[in-house]
C-alpha cells in the first residue's frame, strides 16, 4: 500500500440516471465529487421496453470527459449499475438488441411456469431453482428473462451475454467477463462454489456458456480503448478495474460500519434490506421468507430481500407532473411529516405496484382495502408510502435476524433515502434499532474504494475500507421512539392484507 494520492471515476448506473462520480485521496483520507449526470430512459422496441445502451454509453464517454477536465487525468474507471438485465452480443461482438427492461412483462410466463405448477418446468420448479442458487424467485430475474429469449430469434444469434455493468465494461477495455458479484443475482450461479448451476440451467434451457468467464471485484480489464480513451487527452489512459458491478453489492461496501452487528438497507428505486454474511444460508425458511443470498466481495454473501422502494414515490411524481402539477418533494416531505403515522397502510410488496401508471389511483385502491382510510392528496399518499415502507423494511430485518441468528445493534440506510430524514426516522422507529444514514452515495464510495485497493492505494480489508468512508462522510444518527405496540399493529394490518 502506498501513500500516493489517486483519482479514479465510478461509474454508477441507475434506472433513472446515470452518473460518474470522481474519488480523489490517500490510504488515509478520500473526497468523492458528482461530475456528470446523464438519463436513462427506456423506450418501447418492437413491443419489448428496452434500454438505449448507446445513449448510457454516450453518457458514460461525456461524463468522463467532464471529470478529466474538472478534475485531472484519472488513474483509473469501473462501473456499476442494477442487476439481471443484459445484452446480447454476436459472433463479431456487436449488441444485437438493446437490453431489455427488467419490469417488460415478457418474462411472466416462465416465472409462472417455473413457480406455479406442479413440477415446475422439466422438473424445475421454485424449490428446486432456490436449493440450486440461492436466489429469491421474482419474474425480473435473468433466468426467466433468459426464458423468454427463445420466444424470439434473438438468442440464436447470440454468442455472448452481458450483464449492463459488463457490457459497459467491454466497450470501455474491450475485455469480455462475467463479474461475480453481479452473476449471483442472475438465478443462475450457485454462490457455494461459486459457479454456474448447470443442472438447473440446463434443464430450463439457459446457455450459460454464453456468458463469458467468471471475474471478481477487483481485478483489472486492462486499458480504457477507443474513442472514449483518446477524448481524455494525451497520456496514458486510465485502468478499466472490474468494479463490484452490482450497484447494491458496491454499495455494502460503503456502508461505514465499525463492526459486523449492522443490517442495511440500501435506497433507491427498491430498497434491498439483509445482512452481512460469511456463507450463504440456503433453507426452506430462507426460501418462504423470499430471502437471496448474492456475493459481495471477499467472500461475504448480501443475505436480503426486495422491497419496493422509491418507485412508488417517483411514480406518483411522474403522475403528478404529467398532469400537469409542480411537486416540490421537501414541502410534501415535511407536510407529510405532519400527517398521523401508520393510519393508512399498504403492503408495498403486492405486485400490483411493479407495473408503471397510475400509481396514485392503485395506491388509494389498496389503502382503502387495507386500512379502511380514504387519501386525500399528495402529503397522505407520500407518509402512507413512506410509513408502509419501514414497514416492509422492518419485516425484512427482522425476518433476516430471525433466519440467520445474526445480532445487529444498528440499522445502516445507505443511497437515496439518506436525503428524507422522515425516511430515516421511520426506519429506525420500525425497527427498534438506532438507525445511521449516509452516504447518500454508498454505492460510488465502494466502486472507489475497490478501485483505490486495486491499484495498492486503499487499505486490504473491507473494515479498512469502510474505515474510509466512515472519516470521509457526515453521517446522520436516529434513535427509535419506543413505540412498539404501534409498529407492532400495522404489522398485523399489513399480513392480514395478504391474507384476504
Amino acid at each position: 500500500m502506498t501513500d500516493a494520492a489517486i483519482r479514479v471515476a465510478a461509474i454508477d448506473l441507475g434506472a433513472s440516471s446515470g452518473r460518474v462520480v470522481v474519488g480523489h485521496g490517500t490510504s488515509r483520507h478520500f473526497v468523492l465529487r458528482e461530475v456528470s449526470r446523464f438519463a436513462n430512459r427506456p423506450r418501447p422496441v418492437g413491443g419489448v421496453l428496452r434500454w438505449d445502451a448507446g445513449a448510457l454509453f454516450a453518457g458514460i464517454g461525456d461524463g468522463l470527459r467532464a471529470a478529466s477536465q474538472q478534475a485531472g487525468p484519472l488513474a483509473a474507471v469501473a462501473v456499476d449499475g442494477w442487476a439481471v438485465d443484459y445484452g446480447l452480443l454476436d459472433g463479431d461482438g456487436g449488441l444485437i438488441a438493446d437490453p431489455a427492461h427488467y419490469r417488460d412483462p415478457r418474462s411472466g410466463p416462465p416465472f409462472a411456469a417455473v413457480t406455479g405448477r406442479p413440477g415446475g418446468v422439466a422438473g424445475v420448479d421454485a424449490a428446486r431453482l432456490y436449493e440450486a442458487t440461492g436466489i429469491a424467485s421474482h419474474p425480473i430475474n435473468t433466468v426467466f428473462q433468459l426464458m423468454a429469449e427463445r420466444e424470439s430469434a434473438l438468442i440464436d444469434r447470440a454468442r455472448h451475454v452481458l450483464l449492463v455493468p459488463d457490457l459497459m465494461t467491454y466497450w470501455l477495455s474491450g475485455q469480455l467477463g462475467t463479474e461475480l458479484t453481479n452473476a449471483s443475482t442472475t438465478g443462475l450461479l450457485d454462490p457455494r462454489t461459486m459457479s454456474w448451476a448447470r443442472e438447473v440451467a440446463d434443464a430450463l434451457g439457459v446457455p450459460t456458456d454464453l456468458f463469458p468467464p467468471l471475474r471478481a471485484a477487483g481485478e483489472l480489464a486492462g486499458p480504457m480503448i477507443g474513442p472514449a480513451a483518446a477524448e481524455l487527452g494525451p497520456g496514458r489512459p486510465p485502468q478499466v478495474v472490474i468494479g463490484p458491478s452490482h450497484d447494491t453489492a458496491a454499495a455494502v461496501v460503503g456502508v461505514p460500519a465499525a463492526d459486523d452487528t449492522f443490517a442495511f438497507v440500501c435506497t433507491g428505486t427498491w430498497a434491498l434490506a439483509g445482512v452481512e454474511l460469511p456463507a450463504p444460508v440456503i433453507t426452506s425458511a430462507s426460501r418462504e421468507a423470499g430471502f437471496s443470498n448474492e456475493a459481495g466481495i471477499d467472500g461475504t454473501t448480501r443475505f436480503l430481500r426486495n422491497v419496493t422502494g422509491f418507485w412508488l414515490l417517483q411514480e406518483c411524481v411522474r403522475q403528478w407532473e404529467s398532469e400537469g402539477r409542480q411537486v416540490d418533494l421537501d414541502e410534501l416531505r415535511d407536510a407529510a411529516g405532519r400527517r398521523p403515522g401508520l393510519r393508512a397502510l399498504i403492503d408495498v410488496q403486492d405486485p400490483g405496484f411493479a407495473a408503471p401508471g397510475e400509481m396514485t389511483q392503485r395506491i388509494a385502491r389498496a389503502c382503502l382495502r387495507t386500512s379502511g382510510v380514504a387519501l386525500s392528496g399528495g402529503a397522505e399518499i407520500m407518509r402512507c408510502i413512506l410509513d408502509s415502507m419501514a414497514v416492509a423494511i422492518r419485516h425484512a430485518v427482522r425476518d433476516a435476524v430471525r433466519i440467520t441468528g445474526r445480532g445487529i445493534r444498528t440499522v445502516h440506510i445507505v443511497g437515496g433515502g439518506v436525503a428524507n430524514p422522515l425516511f430515516c426516522q421511520l426506519v429506525a422507529d420500525a425497527c427498534g434499532l438506532p438507525a445511521v444514514a449516509g452516504p447518500t452515495e454508498a454505492a460510488s464510495w465502494g466502486n472507489v474504494l475497490v478501485q483505490a485497493r486495486a491499484l495498492g492505494v486503499a487499505g486490504g480489508s473491507l473494515p479498512e475500507l469502510r474505515s474510509l468512508v466512515r472519516r470521509g462522510v457526515h453521517l446522520a444518527s436516529y434513535q427509535p421512539d419506543g413505540e412498539e405496540a404501534a409498529w407492532a399493529r400495522a404489522d398485523e394490518i399489513v399480513l392480514a392484507s395478504r391474507g384476504g
